[in-house]
Order: C-alpha cells, then sequence, then structure tokens
C-alpha cells in the first residue's frame, strides 16, 4: 500500500497493446479440421468444425500448419522483426471450459518473431512503435451465456469451432501515448494483414481483436512518480471500442489509486472488459504471471526451423505495401489522398486498379481507371454486396471505354451505362466498341452540323458569346446548353464545349 499525503498534479498514460489475428488458412493450426476464419460468412452448426486433435482426446498428436507459419513470419516482416531460426512450441497450461486439453499450444520463451518496430502516421504525425514479438499459437473456443435468439439461460454453453484456429499474437512495446495513437495502429496493422492475405479482418466476427494493456504514471505535489496496477481489456472488437476502453481507464486510475494506494507491481494486474452499452470497463479477475501458466516445451511439436532461402521466399510473399502504394498512387497519378486510400482499402480493388492502368496508354490512366472504379464501379459493387474487382468486368474492359470516352466517341452517362453492361455474364467479353454501337451510344460526330448548331446558339445569346471570347470561358455554359438541345440525346457536353471555345476563341 501507497501512503498519500501529496495530491495529483499531472497524469501520463502509458498503453501498450496485444493483438490477436486469426489466420485465414483453410485447416486449423495442428489439425486438418477446417478453419471456420478462412472464407464462410456464415456461422457453422456448433462443435461440427471439431476433430480428436481439437478435442485433446488420447492418441491425438498435433502437426504443424506451415501456411500458419509463413503468414506469420510475413507479418513479423512488416514490423520489423526479427525471424527466428530457431523457436519452438509451448504448452501454456490453464483450464477454461473453452479449453479444451486444458492447456493451450503457444511459443514462450522462443518465438517465431521478435524485437522490431514500424513507422506509421498517427493523428499528430509519424509515430514510432515498439514490437516486443509475435508468436504463433491455437485460439480457445467461444462460451455463451444465453441461448441462440438471445435467450437467458442459467448456464454456459460452449462452441468448439473456433478452437485450434491458427492465432498470431502481436505484443508492442508501452510506447502509445493516447487512444487515438492506439486506434491509428490499429486501422494500420488491419489495413496491413488484409492487404498481405493473412486474415480476412471482418472485425465482428472476431478475426482480429485487440487488447490494451494500460496504465498511468501520477506526478504528485511532492515530486514523486507514481505508477498505477496495469489493466488488460480483453477482446476488443472495434476501433470505437479501443478508444472507449482506453479513455474510460485513463480516466478512472488515478481515482483508484486515491481510494486503495496500490501501485503498479507483482499480483496487481487486472482483467477488465468492456461494456459498450455503459461505456466502462469491468473487472473479471486478476491476471496471472507468467511463471503462473507453468510453461513448458511441448513434447508433440518439433522446433521450427527458418534457414535463408525459406525466408526468402517469405519476403518475396509480401510485395508492396498498401500505405506506400497510396502514396505512390498520389505521387505517380495525381490522385487525392481520398481516392489513393479508396482503391487502397482492400487487396482485389487494387491489383485491378493497377491492371486497369497497365492497360490503358493514356499519359493520365492512373487518374482516369480511379474515376471509372471510385464512380460506376463502386456504385455497382454497393448494390450487389460485393468488390469491384468481383463484378466480372474485365481490366481490358474498362481501358477500352475509357477510350471510347477519351475520344469522345460516347459520352460520360453511356460509359456509365456500358460500364454496368460490361458487368452482365452474357456480355462481358464483348469489345465495349461493338456494344456502344449495338445500343447506339456511339456519338455521330457532324462537323458542319455542329458548327451550324453553334452559330445559331451565338446567335440567341450574344451576349455569352462576348463573354467567352473576352475570356470569360464560364459563360460557354449557355451556349453548350443551348447546342445539347439541338444535338439531342447523344450530345457529350464535353465535346460540344469544347467545340463552342475552338470556334469563339482564336488559337493559342
Amino acid at each position: 500500500m501507497q501512503t498519500r499525503v501529496a495530491e495529483i498534479v499531472s497524469v501520463r498514460p502509458i498503453i501498450g497493446l496485444e493483438v490477436h489475428v486469426e489466420l485465414a488458412t483453410r485447416s486449423k493450426m495442428f489439425s486438418r479440421s477446417a478453419n471456420p476464419s478462412y472464407a464462410s460468412d456464415v456461422d457453422p452448426e456448433p462443435n461440427t468444425l471439431t476433430d480428436p486433435t481439437v478435442l485433446g482426446l488420447p492418441g491425438a498428436l498435433p502437426v504443424m500448419n506451415l501456411e500458419a507459419i509463413e503468414m506469420s513470419a510475413a507479418v513479423g516482416l512488416v514490423l520489423g522483426c526479427t525471424i527466428s531460426a530457431y523457436s519452438k512450441w509451448d504448452r501454456k497450461n490453464y483450464f477454461y471450459a473453452d479449453m479444451p486439453k486444458a492447456y493451450q499450444i503457444s511459443q514462450f520463451d522462443k518465438p517465431l518473431c521478435s524485437r522490431g518496430a514500424v513507422e506509421f502516421e498517427g493523428p499528430a504525425g509519424p509515430l514510432r512503435i515498439g514490437i516486443i514479438r509475435a508468436h504463433l499459437e491455437e485460439d480457445a473456443g467461444k462460451l455463451q451465456h444465453e441461448a441462440p435468439g438471445g435467450h437467458a439461460i442459467d448456464h454456459s454453453i460452449v462452441d468448439f469451432n473456433r478452437a485450434g484456429t491458427p492465432l498470431l499474437e502481436i505484443v508492442t512495446e508501452p510506447d502509445f501515448q493516447s487512444a487515438e495513437d492506439v486506434v491509428a495502429f490499429c486501422r494500420w496493422l488491419r489495413r496491413v494483414c488484409v492487404f498481405l492475405g493473412v486474415t480476412r479482418g471482418v472485425m465482428q466476427r472476431g478475426h482480429i481483436r485487440f487488447e490494451p494493456n494500460i496504465n498511468t504514471e501520477l506526478t504528485l505535489t511532492d515530486g514523486r512518480h507514481v505508477r498505477t496496477p496495469i489493466t488488460e481489456v480483453k477482446n476488443l472488437n472495434s476501433f470505437k471500442s479501443v478508444k472507449g476502453a482506453i479513455e474510460h481507464e485513463v480516466a478512472q486510475q488515478p481515482g483508484r489509486w486515491l481510494a486503495d494506494g496500490v501501485v503498479m507491481g507483482p499480483g496487481t494486474k487486472t482483467t477488465r472488459g468492456w461494456d459498450d452499452n455503459r461505456q466502462h470497463t469491468v473487472l473479471q479477475r486478476d491476471k496471472e504471471d507468467a511463471h503462473e501458466y507453468r510453461y513448458f516445451p511441448d513434447p508433440d511439436l518439433p522446433p521450427v526451423a527458418i534457414d535463408e532461402a525459406w525466408l526468402g521466399r517469405i519476403r518475396g510473399r509480401v510485395g508492396e505495401l498498401p500505405h506506400i502504394k497510396e502514396r505512390r498512387f498520389v505521387s505517380e497519378f495525381g490522385l487525392g489522398a481520398k481516392e489513393a486510400a479508396a482503391l487502397t482499402e482492400e487487396p482485389g480493388l487494387c491489383r485491378f486498379y493497377e491492371e486497369c492502368v497497365k492497360q490503358m496508354s493514356a499519359p493520365s490512366a492512373g487518374r482516369v481507371a480511379a474515376n471509372f472504379l471510385l464512380q460506376s464501379g463502386l456504385k455497382r459493387a454497393n448494390e450487389r454486396g460485393v468488390g469491384v474487382h468481383a463484378l466480372g468486368i474485365t481490366a481490358g474492359s474498362v481501358a477500352g471505354i475509357a477510350a471510347l470516352r477519351e475520344s469522345g466517341a460516347i459520352s460520360a452517362a453511356s460509359a456509365d451505362e456500358l460500364f454496368g453492361l460490361m458487368c452482365e455474364p452474357d456480355l462481358r467479353e464483348g469489345a465495349p466498341e461493338s456494344i456502344a454501337h449495338e445500343r447506339g451510344m456511339l456519338i455521330v460526330r457532324d462537323d458542319a452540323a455542329m458548327a451550324r448548331w453553334i452559330d445559331e446558339a451565338v446567335a440567341a445569346h450574344p451576349k455569352a458569346a462576348e463573354d467567352v471570347r473576352a475570356g470569360k470561358v464560364q459563360a460557354a455554359g449557355r451556349l453548350v446548353g443551348e447546342v445539347m438541345k439541338k444535338v439531342g440525346a447523344s450530345a457529350d457536353a464535353k465535346t460540344v464545349r469544347e467545340a463552342v471555345l475552338s470556334r469563339l476563341l482564336p488559337p493559342s
């Protein structure tokens, strides 16, 4: 107990983070049982994705999932970690109802990835966060405290479908000083993991879960500094919850110290849950120290030995990361920051965008492709509940439509309509120009008729024409509107405007 005579002058948050990433492998970490985090958005029937290894039945032996190891090492490389040439498996012994073996296969003193650091853009500028380790383990099952449909029960239900799912646990240094900084890192990490293809990252389904470790350093009026006990808030699956839980703990911990005088030390760490409705944390239990888990090497699993050749292959799967692509799209293609961020949010869309750009020859290909995908593409993707890359239209077709539009052969409205048509299964293999011709979308160019219509518009609006000749090009809008009435349904405002300005303004 701490004797208190001084008052609190200031409070400094000290925040570390544990992140649990469910890896999207086809099978579980140590068995051939199907992994619920792989692809399905429909929950299978409880306790159907199990086998003797998952349930820890006598005689069942674990076998390592190679893909999970490579996925984890890829994330470790992005986090700047050292990938261990030798790592081993340990049994973490504890008994909960959702852990059927009464132990968890994890990594203790020799993890797969260790001692790294990452730099990313925080709310107030660049941040650098140290990474203590990233180790592989198996996930536990789920306990449900109400029956399906939300009906109250006087017992708990256990579902072992999630048990054995490969889980990458990332542990940071306590380098964060605000909830906003933590949320920025969480967003960055989720984006990177999804882009690498190691997780689907659906937070509502628990594919990535955040557990901040929070305490505060109190400066007192007598010059002393004391640290409050660490609180670990468990299983947060939204950025809003992460922010709320941290801010609540930072606000509450000084008051707890004033009430009980307990300071950080062995046996003082607690685990709390987050009540999203009441916006406060709830005490769950005292947190075990590492020695209480009685770690010992798993006798059924060999160590993981990664040589340079294997590590080189893993490096090859990392590629250009989304935040780097985002900066490149801005500098190379002249995109706005929001456009670049939208195009790099999902790996499928980003790959499709880059393929569209490759298919185009115009200098403005990057911007043109972005406009088509973020306007015509996203509109239809949202309607159908799929990604733009899954609409069915090919990159070559997008390039063909863009070429027609850039040449003035079709209007903006027709280009959008043609994009939609080429998403349909019976048309997606056709040539854009052929489909546009069949549908009457091609603009018939009659220069003599266009000149006559412009002259008629000038005669009807002489003041607007004089303003344009005087350099007020915005006045051309009235003349364009007049010509558009004469051209009819095939009119393209961009082409008409160019023709009006060309006729009224002398060559530069």
